[in-house]
């Protein structure tokens, strides 16, 4: 069982600053050269680029329609990045990355930070690198996004809450700094996401308080005053929001998207309690089968104050994600950086430990279930590349080939070492297999994906064709955000219908572009113009948010001038 001493010493600033280096060499290739991921990458990109561009910092906009989902605070930090890199005319997609970036570089540090805290350097560090490795941070990294920017404010006001709890166990007071760091970190977590901060951060000490019959750490963050800080950061744009939108912010973000989410699934993403546990053995893979070889350790010792409060942490979040309608694999992300300290704390440990571990057949039955499930993903992961190669672009790529050369082999020594106790070692060798999975993946498979990314090529084509120098743009057949952020914002996104009398109304500088399936409608809208419309190129591929492929065709109406 772990150690019982009171506290440990956390790892020094030098490993810390050379494991923050180390997530930010990881997460960083890729981010250049990868188009905005549809949907929700390029709304959030879009939007900044209008703040930008209108100099209107509180009213966040997509295209003409208000984006009333989430505070502005994710639309600031994007903005700045975008600012401070000069590349505001250029709509470079890495530019926007950048918080991400930061964000889950200093999520890795923290992780590693809280948990050298509660059980010692060696856990502290396995579990930044555990975190570092996982599939679903991997991919979080990349995207500019909320998660990972909320994700370092959950960490933040945890890093307040673990300093509150070693200073309960050594029976000293918790310093005001603490409580500051504490609901400072809510005000920003407010700000990025609304509510959805104050579920780890309040389930936490209040659950732990219920326990255990005392809410002493509660106290020690200071409630009774500490709230007003977080306020004070909220409030100010919560006020300007307001008038601005005479209420309907308030409205939109927490009746349709906060309260819509916990009784429906909404976007298509409804589905039934158990999801984020099956998908957690691909979402925290290659730590998702160490994490279930010490979860009956974990759960033996969950008396112990330090393994009880991480449990406080996981498992109110863990729950209420479950049981609401909408589901998306991030929700639970909040808890990955609890389970990598705690499957770190107790691998950590080594020794004999692991041969008659679990001790009960069925238990051992179970778990090599699991272990064979997690080396089929590993193994899918790694021939992932040179497959999708194949498949959608018809090529063999030697470079996604030599990839997964590369990474089978460290899976394959991953699962040898599992056969046989060595769960160290077994670590060691997924973590190798994970980190040269992604780097090669970001930087060999991606770029090789062209039939994927309609959006830039149907860019380039309008680019290389538009009839005048603010060209008007309708796409009919094709209505993903990374197109709208790509054409700087001006495309008009319509039916066939609209896009036919558009035309016929502003012939000279309008193009359309029209998949093979709407263009009879099109054509049938145009009516006697019909025989004036001339394709000026084509793009296929497929449409990987909907799984449809399409062939699409960029027309113009000749006019008697041509």
């Amino acid at each position: 069982m772990l150690n019982q001493q009171n506290g440990y010493q956390p790892l020094s600033v030098k490993a810390l600053v050379l494991l923050g280096l180390a997530a930010f060499l990881l997460f960083l290739p890729g981010r250049a050269v990868t188009p905005p991921f549809d949907r929700d990458e390029p709304r959030y990109m879009e939007a900044t680029a209008q703040m930008l561009e209108s100099h209107n910092f509180v009213d966040v906009r997509f295209q003409d329609k208000p984006r009333y989902l989430q505070p502005a605070g994710i639309y600031w930090l994007e903005a700045a990045a975008v600012s401070l890199t000069g590349s505001q005319n250029q709509r470079a997609v890495w530019s926007y990355r950048i918080p991400s970036l930061l964000a889950m570089s200093g999520s890795v540090v923290l992780t590693a930070l809280i948990g050298s805290m509660l059980f010692g350097p060696q856990a502290g560090l396995g579990a930044g690198l555990l975190f570092m490795a996982s599939v679903l941070v991997a991919a979080e990294s990349r995207m500019a996004t909320i998660d990972s920017c909320l994700l370092f404010t959950v960490l933040l006001a945890q890093l307040a809450l673990t300093g509150a709890l070693q200073d309960r166990m050594r029976g000293v007071s918790t310093p005001v700094k603490r409580a500051v760091l504490y609901w400072g970190a809510i005000g920003c977590g407010l700000m990025l996401k609304g509510p959805v901060i104050l579920i780890p951060s309040f389930a936490t000490p209040l659950m732990l308080g219920m326990l255990e019959r005392d809410f002493g750490l509660w106290r020690r963050m200071r409630p009774a005053w500490g709230w007003l800080l977080s306020a004070a950061i909220l409030v100010p744009w919560c006020i300007a929001i307001g008038v601005v939108s005479h209420g309907e912010f308030f409205r939109n973000a927490v009746g349709t998207n906060f309260l819509g989410k916990v009784a429906s699934g909404q976007q298509a993403h409804g589905l039934p309690p158990g999801y984020h546990l099956l998908v957690f053995l691909l979402a925290f893979w290659p730590g998702s089968f160490f994490a279930a070889c010490v979860a009956p350790m974990v759960w033996h010792a969950r008396k112990q104050e330090r393994v009880r409060y991480l449990l406080c942490w996981i498992v109110p979040h863990w729950l209420v994600f479950e049981a609401i309608a909408t589901k998306l694999p991030h929700y639970v992300l909040p808890t990955y950086p609890a389970i990598a300290i705690l499957t770190a704390a107790f691998l950590a440990q080594g020794g004999d430990v692991w041969r008659n571990w679990p001790s009960r057949i069925w238990g051992r039955a179970l778990l090599a279930v699991y272990g064979v499930a997690w080396v089929l993903v590993g193994i899918a992961l790694a021939v992932a590349g040179p497959t999708l190669v194949w498949v959608l672009e018809h090529q063999i790529s030697v470079g996604a080939i030599v990839l997964a050369v590369g990474v089978l082999p460290l899976v394959g020594l991953s699962a040898w070492y599992m056969t046989r106790a060595y769960l160290q070692r077994a670590v060691l060798s997924a973590l190798a297999a994970a980190m040269l999975l992604y780097v090669g993946l970001f930087t060999v498979v991606v770029p090789q994906l062209q039939s994927i990314w309609l959006a830039p090529r149907l860019t380039a084509l309008v680019q290389a064709h538009q009839p005048c120098a603010e060209s008007r743009v309708i796409s009919v057949s094709f209505s993903e955000p990374s197109l709208v952020f790509l054409l700087g914002g001006k495309v008009l996104l319509t039916g066939a219908e609209n896009a036919a009398s558009e035309m016929k109304a502003h012939a000279t500088c309008t193009v359309a572009l029209v998949d093979k399936r709407d263009t009879p409608a099109f054509m049938a809208a145009l009516g006697d113009k019909a025989k004036d419309a001339v394709s000026l190129g084509a793009v296929s591929g497929l449409n990987y948010s909907n799984g449809r492929h399409l062939l699409i065709n960029l027309y113009k109406l000749r006019t008697a001038s041509q």
